[in-house]
């Protein structure tokens, strides 16, 4: 007898509950970007493993919806004779649902892994949604992994910047001005900043999985896996409530009675409005204010993010040299570096660094038509050769214990055609365009980004992603709240914010280009703002069409590269020195 698939399984124990359906979403209790083993609920159902996707199982179809980035890789993952492919933005769920299905349909979702922005939608569906707080994917799981438990370590002040003690001050007189008495933190990333914490739940997210109640007076009580604290001292657990994980909404209930509470309707599970709600309290939906306050760096977080760039700088120096001379030398042995092999040597050179921690997102090692998918990530089965004939990206940071950081390089090894050297000239402009741009404090990202599309769009070109986002200190790659992308995004920009500048160009079946810089935004003349480059990389200039460069570019470029010459030659290896110095050599001279 063979054993039930995950999705027949399912359907066995919605029929049982009398249901007509299930919502399961590409999501965790925090809304992490990046989920642990347990909490891969959609995974398990469908075989997808992408960062972004929902799927709705019914009792005679099962759907799999995903944005643009997926729609190859869901085809390739999932049974297409159980699931149907759609578009998550083109068909929004609740859209299908009101379009397909018969009004009061019952479909069951958890409402810990639904924000209340996305149920208020699902809401126009004209189904029946049915709240199911027991984790039935727990009952047919037969061999799921555990619930993270990782160690929990305290932020020194001295990296940091500020007391945990200031920071809850803070965070309590923003309370007091709103109105609210507590504040409900479901955001790992917030909580780390809050009380000087880091853990390591999930690999490459160093921050610990978490819930927390921030009181009006700066009291916290933090919800939080016990088994996760021996190494923090009574310093910090002295100065607060420590209760179990699986206890935060029903405190959040027995404290509700006559209170305010203050909740992110973007980012907290809908299962704290319910508990709030049925405590008898108040809701004022708002921004998390420790989202702004966390984006918005002091002296010594920025200090940290320079310093570890300087140290992942040399690492990529190092990388890069090797590469240079490995690719033509491996390549006329008939034994060519591969996508794998590349981003082994890079950490390797990332682990000599004093500071390093782990990486800080999964490694981007693509070559040729590998590198039209920006978010590809190489395995076995798809491990392109590096050759002088093709283009290579590699988008890639670490986690240092005193920043965090975020590159992208397109390397060319060889002659490239008219087409490819017009594509990553327009790339490089557009980079370069936005880099030096001066703009009025408050600016906010999606007034900006096409700055960096104009040399694409002069040919008619365009690239599907964001052309740049926040990075936290010793957290996550991807902070909030600051983008820069076509979409509005209300955040202003200020001097201690640090984001990427990330555009790209991607030709499916032939080549992708992009290029990243890590910036700070940096005062200026009176009420204006500039970016000023963390990353210390070189770029390569071999693949650019010099005569298109005007003279503010290569003025940039030209002091940019002086700064990463003088600052990493003393780091770099004496194999790499010379590398370094031709790869930094001014335009001027690569132009006679």
């Amino acid at each position: 007898m063979q054993p039930t698939s995950p999705l027949a399984a399912l359907r066995s124990l919605l029929k049982e509950r009398e249901l007509d359906g299930m919502l399961i979403p590409r999501a965790d209790a925090h809304q992490s970007e990046y989920c642990a083993p347990y909490d891969t609920k959609l995974e398990f159902i469908s075989g997808f493993d992408g960062s972004a996707g929902l799927a709705l199982i019914l009792a005679d179809r099962a759907l799999l919806f995903v944005d643009g980035r997926y729609q190859v890789q869901a085809r390739q993952q999932v049974n297409l004779s159980e699931f149907e492919i759609h578009h998550l933005h083109d068909e929004p769920i609740h859209l299908w649902i009101h379009e397909n299905l018969p009004a009061g349909k019952r479909i069951a979702f958890e409402p810990m892994l639904f924000v209340n922005s996305q149920y208020e939608q699902l809401r126009t569906s004209g189904c029946d949604l049915i709240a199911v707080n027991d984790d039935p994917i727990n009952d047919i799981w037969t061999n799921r992994p555990a619930a993270p438990r990782g160690v929990i370590h305290h932020m020194p002040d001295e990296i940091s910047g500020e007391s945990t003690a200031s920071k809850r001050a803070r965070v309590a007189e923003a309370l007091k001005r709103e109105g609210v008495d507590y504040l409900a933190l479901t955001l790992p990333d917030n909580i780390a900043w809050l009380l000087n914490v880091r853990g390591s739940d999930i690999s490459m997210s160093p921050v610990p999985l978490s819930f927390a109640l921030v009181k009006n007076d700066g009291d916290v009580e933090w919800f939080v896996d016990e088994a996760k604290l021996p190494k923090l001292d009574n310093t910090l657990l002295g100065s607060l409530k420590t209760h179990p994980a699986d206890a935060f909404l029903a405190r959040c209930a027995q404290l509700a009675a006559g209170k305010r509470f203050l909740l992110d309707g973007d980012n907290a599970g809908v299962a704290v409005r319910f508990a709030v709600e049925q405590g008898g309290g108040e809701i004022k939906w708002q921004a998390d204010p420790v989202t702004l306050m966390k984006a918005n760096k002091n002296s010594t977080e920025l200090e940290g993010f320079r310093a570890s760039h300087v140290q992942d700088g040399a690492a990529w120096v190092n990388f890069l040299a090797w590469l240079s001379h490995e690719v033509p030398l491996r390549e006329a042995a008939g034994k060519p570096i591969t996508e794998l092999e590349a981003q082994e040597k890079q950490l390797a050179f990332r682990q000599e660094c004093n500071n390093f921690w782990e990486q800080s997102f999964g490694t981007i090692s693509a070559s040729a038509s590998n590198a039209a998918m920006c978010h590809y990530h190489s395995a076995p089965e798809t491990n392109f050769a590096i050759t002088s004939k093709e283009f290579y990206l590699n988008d890639s940071g670490g986690q240092y214990y005193n920043g965090t950081t975020d590159a992208t390089r397109t390397m060319n090894f060889g002659q490239l055609d008219a087409q490819r050297r017009l594509h990553y000239t327009a790339v490089l402009k557009g980079f370069l365009s936005l880099i030096t741009l001066q703009f009025p404090q408050g600016t906010q990202g999606h007034q900006i980004d096409a700055f960096a599309r104009r040399p694409l769009w002069e040919l008619g070109l365009d690239y599907d992603h964001g052309t740049g986002h926040g990075v936290g200190h010793c957290m996550l790659i991807h902070e909030n709240p600051h983008r820069m992308a076509k979409k509005v995004n209300p955040w202003p920009m200020l001097p201690g914010n640090v984001l990427t500048i990330e555009p790209g160009y991607y030709l499916a079946g032939s080549h992708g280009i992009r290029i990243e810089n890590q910036v700070e935004v940096i005062a200026s003349r009176p009420g204006f703002c500039q970016f000023a480059s963390l990353t210390l990389i070189p770029i390569d200039l071999s693949a650019v069409d010099l005569s298109l460069l005007n003279e503010q570019e290569i003025a940039w470029l030209d002091e940019y590269h002086q700064q990463v010459r003088e600052t990493l030659s003393p780091l770099v290896s004496g194999e790499a020195r010379p590398w370094l110095i031709e790869a930094t050599a001014p335009v001027r001279t690569q132009r006679l």
